[in-house]
């Protein structure tokens, strides 16, 4: 019965066009995300929720462009930048990329398992490993299809976040004030947290990632229909194609929104209302939980964050792997296998074992956490600006170059961003 369920489920042509999109905006909220909004939560009470209805549409535009640039020229974005930039600007966008990856790596694993170990002892070193190598062998051993079906269902564990709010005493009144009229002061605490919120919810791996499974799609259709080649698209293929990325990015963009909306006020109704207003870690938020909202509320983020780290590791290592290996145009994709993408799966787990190395290197997961939102924020000004203008150019997109609409929405994203960088060093 429930194998029954499952099937007609996932054979729902709704659920058949949810995929890059979705997949993207959930590992968005991996434990370093979630560490962040518990701070914001913590710190600021319902005065940050705002920030979440602000950033929606930035990174729906924003993902839309690399979503659609990797749909329509069949090549990732790290392959695009190569057609169009000098190769320094491309190693070192790239290479940033691959060292923010792995410390973002290193924080999500850490938080993994020392959530593991509040919830039934034992040695979070030992859960470390345990996850880098399980989330390892997801990738290299299972075909792509499949793969993407287990991901697609690890994003339900995020809805634990939301379920948080209901086993807690919401003031809703103040949730709306907080929401529409917030109350903050200028200062250096709020920019920077505003800056750590932005940094967090526009990524640079979410860009690489969403076009690098856009091409993924198409060799997976491809292959369906016998292995032909797809492009160029025709006309009505290709805005068929474009009608369901803008419907997985609208989907995938507000659900990863969604649960950071209700991760910020789950703490703030919490902890920021019991005068706990420093949280480090995503582990320590749901320790900290355990008293206040009782066994179950600390029950759900702890499974939250396993569940959303179990996700989020695989997109991390993954949009890494794809951005080094088109850059030296190597065999790439995980529905290769190992003897046919050797670099590929080489570069997957550097990323991800690299990630379990700094965890014995008793690296502070505060500071890996900053690190790599910090090199996050510098690089993906440049990253999108190059989208920006790729996106725009008739020799790559033909007639399906942006509109003007999308055009402004994306540019707008850049600008925020380019601000909130500024603001960081400004006020560090």
């Amino acid at each position: 019965m429930v194998r029954k369920i499952y099937k007609s489920i996932a054979e729902h042509p709704r659920m058949q066009q949810i995929g890059p999109g979705l997949i993207t905006g959930a590992a968005d909220d991996d434990p370093s995300g979630i560490a962040t909004y518990s701070q914001a939560g913590a710190q600021f009470g319902f005065q940050m929720l705002w920030t979440m209805i602000f950033t929606y549409p930035l990174m729906v535009g924003i993902q839309m462009v690399s979503a659609r640039l990797g749909c329509i020229t069949g090549r990732g974005l790290a392959a695009n930048v190569k057609a169009a930039f000098p190769r320094p600007v491309l190693y070192g966008i790239v290479g940033l990329l691959l060292v923010a990856n792995t410390i973002n790596v290193a924080a999500d694993i850490a938080a993994m398992g020392e959530a593991l170990r509040l919830l039934i002892g034992g040695s979070a070193h030992l859960y470390c490993v345990l996850f880098g190598v399980t989330c390892l062998g997801l990738q290299v051993y299972l075909r792509y299809e499949t793969y993407v079906r287990y991901l697609k269902w690890l994003t339900l564990g995020l809805l634990s976040y939301v379920a948080v709010v209901f086993t807690i005493h919401v003031p809703w009144e103040q949730v709306v004030q907080g929401t529409l009229f917030p109350d903050l002061h200028l200062n250096h605490n709020t920019i920077s947290m505003v800056v750590a919120v932005f940094g967090t919810t526009i990524s640079p791996y979410l860009f690489f990632w969403q076009a690098a499974q856009e091409v993924e799609d198409l060799k997976a259709v491809s292959a369906r229909n016998g292995g032909g080649n797809l492009l160029p698209h025709a006309e009505a293929v290709a805005r068929q194609h474009l009608r369901r990325i803008r419907w997985d990015t609208y989907l995938g963009m507000g659900f990863s929104n969604l649960i950071a909306f209700f991760i910020i006020l789950g703490t703030a109704a919490t902890l920021h209302a019991a005068g706990i207003t420093h949280i480090e870690t995503a582990g320590q938020a749901a320790e900290a939980l355990r008293p206040i909202g009782g066994p179950a509320t600390f029950l759900l983020f702890s499974l939250g964050i396993i569940g959303t780290g179990m996700l989020a590791v695989p997109v991390l290592a993954g949009s890494a792997a794809y951005a080094v290996a088109e850059s030296f145009e190597w065999s790439s994709g995980l529905d290769a296998k190992v003897h046919e993408a050797r670099e590929f799966y080489g570069i997957v787990a550097v990323a991800t074992i690299g990630g379990v190395i700094l965890n014995f290197l008793h690296l502070d997961p505060m500071r890996a956490l900053v690190w790599s939102a910090e090199m996050n924020g510098v690089i993906a000004i440049p990253i999108m600006a190059i989208m920006m203008m790729l996106a725009a150019r008739h020799d790559i997109m033909g007639q399906f170059v942006i509109r003007p609409k999308l055009r402004g929405l994306g540019w707008t994203a850049t600008g925020v961003m380019t601000v909130s960088v500024l603001a960081m060093f400004a006020t560090g």
